[in-house]
């Protein structure tokens, strides 16, 4: 639901009207909650749901209610009452506590019975220990780096709390006066597939959305930083994100590096997969003797700005910007950000990376919008001839190949990225070993593989029902449990897979074969003619991926800083394009076809330069549509 913008209160308006709504016996304060209102009190009962949504109502403006710090019990000694409340049945897993916000999460095996009759159970909890209670299913699945940010963001609540109220008090600062504008500024990946970077300017604010690395270009990792349009990084207003992958967030701690201290806004699965691959980045840059372009210490800066919203959630991140995120089909949390500025001036939407079919993990990307002006849009596959079989026809191809290994005694590698592509073939392989077709062998998951499942389990709300009902059912329908998939535990391990004689897969990353562990398995099975190395995935240009996938068969391999080997290519090499994240040709057209409202505009990036011109005639003549591919550092005026 997007609030109009007839009436732009100042944050002193939405209290003297939360005031009069208000019960007049109860004490309160209204404070900042980045764009939320936060109502917080000791009583908090006395505002009911009915009462909160007219308030709403009136401000135009989401209101929480927040229990006050005083009433909030010890988190070990409300541990101990929930543990008597909620019955042993209900088999309590974990218990978070987030004092930023006043809210107490209780994972349950069988969350029906913790919530109780008519939520018998939740309302005892809460009338005692003073918290908000929220009781969720557990997850067959334990992540590390999604409870190390919990404990992160308790450790640092105060701080999370201040951060808020502060991005709150920038988005509800006075107007600017002057007439009203829009500009997009081009700070990566237009031209080029990598360092995703988009600025969107106004007379009042600056939005940046994305902000990622380039893989396999050391000179070009980096987005623009230094553009003038985004300097200085304290006066940027806010941070999008659309998705987590590393030529997306890659480069994001730098921005804090630099200065800046805004909100980052994205989804919660997102965020989780943001942190688990940044902080690889850093590991594997010096594992490779290069320096990072940022620290441990930055990326936690970064986690302390991070702002959680769900698809479908409509919240401020300006003082003349909402915005909506919607589900893109692309990877786990990914997003088509859709943004309303000014009093009814522009909407634009970033479609960020998109899949306009359903897939074995998620739904077809979201075309339906309030209002659309303007498209920004990826054309990674845009080209005349960038066409892709479909999911059913990439599968059986899968399926025919891994049979056809197996039944000589070869290795199957695929270099795979940990999101989204690691999930795809493992439930496409785990439906090849339940049929009885082939006969199963171990499937070896090296690098950050199992721990990215993991998120994909925690957040089963983000994945198609298919899936999600597979996964909360119990563990004999979870294809990500099967007993097949075995994670590489060490480098030890990995030289045994290495040195066994018997068939196997191995998926391995990183997925474009620029470092990690699957140059190990090239290093030692590209010889083998009984082998096969398998692609599913977008190979950049200067990467090894790419120059294996253009016909090389003998390429230096740098080990480290330490030297460089020549490793002479013998084994078999398969390309399964359907197995992509991206949309090709035919879906991005029916996707504009499909676009509901039509954007009048559409600006074209994540694409090589031939193939965004492609893209951008063709979707000229076809829908009549204004479409530009602009350069990096050039800027759009959109309004």
């Amino acid at each position: 639901m997007l609030w109009g913008y007839n009436l732009r209160l100042t944050f002193n308006e939405i209290k003297e009207k939360i005031t009069k709504l208000a019960p007049s016996n109860v004490d309160f304060e209204v404070d900042l909650e980045a764009a939320s209102i936060a109502i917080i009190t000791k009583y908090p009962d006395k505002f009911s749901n009915s009462l909160i949504g007219e308030m709403a109502k009136s401000v135009k403006r989401r209101i929480v209610v927040r229990p006050h710090e005083s009433i909030l019990m010890n988190p070990e000694n409300a541990i101990e009452l929930i543990n008597k409340v909620i019955p042993s049945e209900a088999l309590v897993k974990n218990t978070w506590f987030d004092p930023a916000v006043g809210e107490c999460i209780i994972e349950c095996k069988f969350p029906a019975i913790g919530v109780g009759p008519r939520g018998v159970h939740i309302k005892e909890i809460r009338d005692k220990i003073g918290w908000q209670v929220k009781i969720v299913r557990a997850s067959r699945m334990d992540s590390r780096t999604a409870n190390d940010i919990r404990r992160f963001r308790l450790e640092n609540a105060d701080e999370r709390r201040k951060a808020l109220r502060r991005f709150g008090t920038n988005i509800y600062r006075p107007k600017r006066p002057g007439s009203e504008w829009v500009r997009l500024t081009a700070l990566g990946s237009y031209g080029e597939v990598g360092r995703a970077m988009h600025l969107i300017t106004t007379n009042e604010s600056r939005v940046v959305i994305d902000c990622g690395a380039k893989p396999g270009k050391e000179d070009e990792a980096m987005p623009y930083f230094a553009a003038p349009e985004l300097l200085p990084p304290e006066k940027i207003d806010a941070v999008v994100i659309t998705h987590a992958h590393l030529d997306h967030i890659g480069m994001l701690p730098v921005l804090f590096k630099y200065g800046y201290r805004g909100p980052v806004y994205c989804t919660p699965p997102t965020k989780d997969l943001m942190v688990l691959l940044q902080l690889d980045y850093i590991k594997v840059s010096q594992s490779e003797g290069r320096r990072p372009p940022y620290t441990l210490e930055d990326v936690q800066e970064m986690m302390l700005h991070v702002v959680d919203v769900e698809w479908n959630q409509t919240t401020d991140i300006a003082p003349d910007i909402k915005m909506t995120l919607y589900n893109a089909g692309h990877i786990l949390g990914s997003s088509s950000a859709h943004m309303h500025i000014g009093d009814g001036l522009h909407n634009v939407v970033f479609s960020g990376d998109i899949k306009y079919e359903k897939s074995w993990l998620f739904d077809a990307a979201n075309v339906r919008f309030p209002r659309v002006e303007t498209l920004v849009m990826e054309s990674t596959y845009g080209g005349n001839q960038s066409f892709q079989p479909s999911r059913s026809e990439a599968t059986q191809e899968l399926h025919d190949m891994i049979k056809r290994v197996l039944s000589r005694g070869g290795k199957i590698f695929c270099p795979v990225f940990a999101i989204g592509r690691s999930q795809e073939l493992m439930i496409a392989i785990d439906q090849l070993f339940n049929s009885g077709e082939c006969e199963p062998v171990t499937v070896w998951l090296d690098g950050m593989i199992q721990e990215a499942t993991a998120i994909h389990s925690i957040h089963p709300e983000y994945l198609n029902q298919d899936l999600r009902q597979s996964i909360l059912k119990d563990d004999e329908t979870n294809p990500f449990s099967s007993k097949w998939f075995r994670k590489v535990e060490s480098r030890e391990q990995r030289e045994s897979i290495l040195l066994n004689p018997n068939s196997c897969i191995v998926l391995a990353t990183s997925g474009m074969m620029s470092g990690g562990p699957i140059v190990d398995y090239f290093k030692h099975w590209a010889g083998d003619s009984l082998n096969t190395l398998c692609f599913v995935g977008y190979q950049a240009e200067g990467t090894l991926g790419r120059r294996l996938r253009d016909g090389f068969k003998d390429v230096p391999i740098s080990d480290g800083g330490r030297g460089t080997e020549i490793v002479r290519v013998e084994c078999d090499m398969v390309i399964i394009d359907g197995m992509s994240g991206h949309s090709d040709r035919r879906q991005l057209m029916e996707y504009v076809n499909q676009m509901n409202p039509k954007p009048k505009f559409i600006v074209l990036h994540h694409g090589d330069r031939k193939i965004s011109s492609q893209f951008r005639q063709a979707l000229r003549e076809t829908y009549k549509v204004r479409t530009v591919s602009p350069s990096n550092l050039e800027t759009v005026r959109l309004a």
